[in-house]
């Protein structure tokens, strides 16, 4: 009768105990607070397709094209692009905390265009948008559009410029011009212009939010800009 009390009495004392651990557990798991949530990208396309005109926010499609297939040079193709990329860039538009100043200026050092579109926009906008970009594929890349260029500009992609200490520019954004997600934006197949606009944004220090490109850009002439950004929208 003892053996069977004492295995009995730890029994109740292993439930209890359990129990206790049980209910201590639920309690500590209620207090643990919750990540972000996962960017919607439904959200995001109906933000691109149709802005939200009660928030100030005019549909980036408009500028953009449809799923980011932009066919104005002026405004880059965004399809297909690294979520991580695209989320970076567009908060960079807005002034951070404590600066009345943006990290990407436009021409000149005057605020860029896409700062006044980026202003009313929530990190929740930015995350669903760039999810929903990064998603779609690029159907309308531009191509090189000088053959004397060409050349120039597959040597400073593949192989850099050695004598100014200037990196092969594949090396951080493939052979392909594909880049690396979460790293280094998908090149290929963006209008020349664009990608030589930025080249000297950076150069002038008004595209401030990348040191590396900085210093990169400022080691390189005009014809070389022109060579190596007209070869990179030849890239698949």
């Amino acid at each position: 009768m003892k053996l069977v009390l004492s295995w009995a009495a730890k029994i109740a004392s292993v439930t209890l105990t359990s129990g206790l651990l049980m209910s201590v557990s639920a309690v500590h798991a209620a207090d643990v607070p919750k990540g972000p949530a996962m960017p919607d990208a439904k959200a995001g396309e109906r933000l691109f397709n149709e802005g939200d005109l009660t928030r100030g926010i005019v549909a980036c499609s408009s500028c953009h094209g449809a799923a980011g297939n932009s066919v104005l040079p002026e405004n880059p193709n965004l399809a297909a692009q690294p979520h991580e990329y695209i989320y970076k860039q567009l908060t960079e538009f807005q002034p951070k905390a404590g600066s009345d100043v943006a990290l990407r200026l436009g021409v000149g050092g005057n605020p860029a265009v896409m700062s006044a579109m980026v202003m009313p926009l929530t990190d929740e906008d930015m995350q669903n948008v760039s999810l929903y970009l990064a998603e779609q594929p690029l159907t309308s890349p531009s191509s090189a559009s000088d053959e004397d260029l060409v050349s120039q500009g597959q040597q400073i992609w593949r192989g850099g410029i050695a004598s100014k200490n200037v990196p092969a520019c594949a090396a951080c954004h493939l052979a392909n011009g594909a880049g690396i997600p979460g790293e280094y934006p998908r090149l290929g197949g963006q209008f020349a212009s664009y990608l030589e606009q930025q080249l000297e944004l950076f150069r002038a220090g008004y595209r401030n939010n990348n040191e590396m490109m900085t210093d990169i850009a400022a080691r390189l002439s005009d014809a070389e800009i022109k060579a190596v950004s007209d070869y990179a929208a030849g890239l698949r």
